[in-house]
């Protein structure tokens, strides 16, 4: 059995409109915030618009996951975590709507409070809210949690802090965070800062724990269980504060369980989904789903399979090149290893064509970057860097497309020449420069990872027909992130999915100054005064329409750098999952993404 359920009264056209409303904030206390305009949702809101309020409780969820684990505490840098476990045991003051593009609403904080330029935020904690062993999440708590993740947490959140320049205590359940910078989102992020207890860490080293802490929290599920690298189990608190009290959890945290399996290979993971060792699966192969997904359990009708849509940018994924390498500091050369990669072809051997690539950082979404030449605010944005600008910028980008066939002359003669132009040549049948060196590099991918493991093996291939041989590497998951943290490849799997809100997280993705720091997320090392202008311009827009028009500049920039061979985008989720496994018709705009599954999941037989 099949569900799709395609959004009739939502379009991109209306989610465009969210993202341009305009006004500035509120100076009274409130229950919620937008980044621009207005939240969605009235003060009496009784759920989310995509939870089921009467959703019954019990059951549980299991899904298998590739690669393993040694840290329980998504917190730090030290130590490989289970990506999912910060969605499930975190629990901030506000919490995020996936139907708004940026819009929070209070969880542990009852209202917040901005200055009139948001130079200022400020919230009320609600007197009920407790961590999971029954003790009042306080001001000192938080303080503490932002000073912590400021200084010694995550790389992720010591941005974030840089531009706090002072919190303080200023009522018996009210704190206040002011800014050092011009940044209007800064008051947003304040309110999705993870709130964990202090008096857990007293006299322990926070950033070397691993598992031997399990961070307590507020939230709704407390790890139960766990066996290192082989699972981790999830428990439902039965006396969790927030029941009854706070309208954005009612309908969310339905299952009594969350199990996570690992697994060593994709293979073994859906071997144990088909034989119900596992519930749910996501899938992201269209070709297997639609040869591969009519097991017994799907033909007894004890497995759905559901579609569903999306409206989110397609993000970027595929191979991204390490520009901190020589080697790829020439866009000419990055060029080139794209053009090589035969996408056509190898798009028809691995999914059937029935994956579309993605073309740009934003596509698939209002925020993405227009075909042909930038005209309007955009191009008054971009010619603010034209200098730093590489060609296609300003004038266009579009990835090149091969004929779909094995060999793609034209495509390896185009390489070839652009190629040639960076100083490399075809000598005896292998690449080098004058000087004789070989251009050679490594691609280094997780074991487990079969999928990307064919997709390499056929652009090896094509490389070799330009006189290029790179070698592989497969490491396990452990080996991977300690490379991938302090950027010890050339060329990697890559993979950064993107909101239609975007904000200080770019910083992270593709700014300058973290550039080298280790754990950072600007895998491709770039640094350029535009990006990071543009970003400060996407931050400081007054209006939904510079908004706009900085994201749309900001994405011909990131696409014409040449940075990530592209693979193909996702714009719609597959899920296949046990029968009694079941959520809301009504999805939010984000569609399946952090927040919904298995927050507004429910089991009922």
């Amino acid at each position: 059995m099949t569900a799709e359920f395609f959004s009739t009264h939502r379009t991109g056209a209306a989610a465009l409109a969210l993202v341009t409303m305009t006004g500035l904030a509120w100076a009274e206390p409130s229950h919620g915030i937008a980044m621009y305009g207005d939240p969605a949702l009235p003060p009496d809101f009784v759920s989310l618009p995509y939870a089921n309020p009467d959703a019954p409780t019990g059951g549980r969820i299991v899904t298998a996951e590739v690669g393993s684990f040694d840290s329980l505490n998504p917190y730090i840098l030290k130590g490989s975590v289970p990506w999912q476990l910060t969605y499930f045991i975190s629990q901030s003051l506000m919490g995020r709507s996936l139907d708004e593009p940026f819009s929070l609403y209070g969880v542990i904080a009852e209202t917040i409070e901005t200055g009139p330029n948001r130079e200022w935020v400020e919230f009320t904690l609600r007197p009920e809210a407790r961590f999971s062993d029954g003790s009042p999440v306080t001001v000192e708590d938080v303080i503490w949690s932002y000073e912590t993740l400021g200084t010694v947490g995550h790389p992720r959140y010591l941005g974030f802090y840089a531009k706090v320049d002072s919190i303080e205590q200023t009522g018996e359940r009210s704190v206040r965070l002011t800014f050092n910078v011009e940044d209007r989102e800064l008051a947003l992020l304040a309110g999705i800062r993870p709130i964990l207890q202090k008096a857990q860490w007293d006299g322990v080293d926070f950033a070397e724990s691993g598992l031997d802490i399990i961070p307590i929290t507020s939230a709704e599920y407390v790890v139960s269980d766990f066996e290192a690298g082989r699972f981790v189990e999830l428990t439902r608190n039965p006396d969790y504060w927030g029941n009854g009290v706070v309208p954005f959890m009612n309908g969310v945290g339905n299952l009594d369980t969350v199990r996570l399996e690992f697994f060593g290979d994709e293979t073994a993971a859906f071997e144990a989904f088909k034989t119900g060792e596992v519930n749910s699966n996501r899938e992201f192969n269209v070709a297997r789903w639609e040869s591969q997904y009519d097991f017994p359990l799907v033909q007894s009708g004890d497995i759905t399979l559901s579609v569903l849509p999306h409206e989110r940018p397609s993000g970027m994924t595929g191979f991204v090149m390490n520009t901190r390498r020589d080697l790829f500091s020439d866009w000419r050369v990055r060029e080139a290893l794209i053009t090589a990669f035969n996408f056509e072809f190898i798009n028809e051997a691995i999914t059937g064509s029935a994956q579309p690539r993605i073309t740009s950082y934003f596509s698939n979404s209002p925020l993405g970057m227009r075909p042909g030449p930038a005209e309007g605010r955009v191009l008054e944005f971009l010619e603010r860097y034209s200098d730093a600008l590489l060609p296609g910028a300003i004038e266009g980008y579009e990835l090149p497309v091969s004929d779909g066939t094995e060999r793609s002359r034209a495509g390896t003669a185009r390489a070839l020449e652009l190629l040639e132009e960076a100083g490399w040549t075809v000598q005896d049948g292998t690449l080098k420069d004058a000087g004789g060196n070989d251009f050679a590099f490594d691609i280094l991918l997780q074991t487990g990872a079969s999928e990307n493991q064919a997709i390499i093996d056929m652009y090896v291939q094509s490389l070799g027909r330009i006189g290029i041989s790179p070698t592989v590497s497969a490491v396990d998951a452990a080996q991977f992130k300690e490379r991938t943290d302090v950027y010890d490849f050339d060329i990697t799997y890559f993979r950064r999915g993107l909101s239609l809100s975007p904000g200080n997280e770019q910083y992270l993705y593709w700014g300058a100054e973290n550039a080298d720091s280790p754990g950072g997320r600007n895998l491709m090392g770039v640094r350029s005064e535009a990006i990071d202008g543009l970003i400060n311009l996407l931050l400081t827009s007054e209006s939904g329409d510079d908004f706009l028009a900085a994201t749309r500049a900001l994405d011909r920039v990131l696409t014409s750098g040449r940075y990530v061979i592209p693979i193909y985008q996702w714009n719609i989720s597959r899920i296949a999952h046990s029968t009694n496994l079941h959520y809301p018709e009504t999805l939010p705009i984000f569609g399946d993404w952090p927040g919904w599954q298995p927050d507004v999941w429910w089991y009922e037989e």
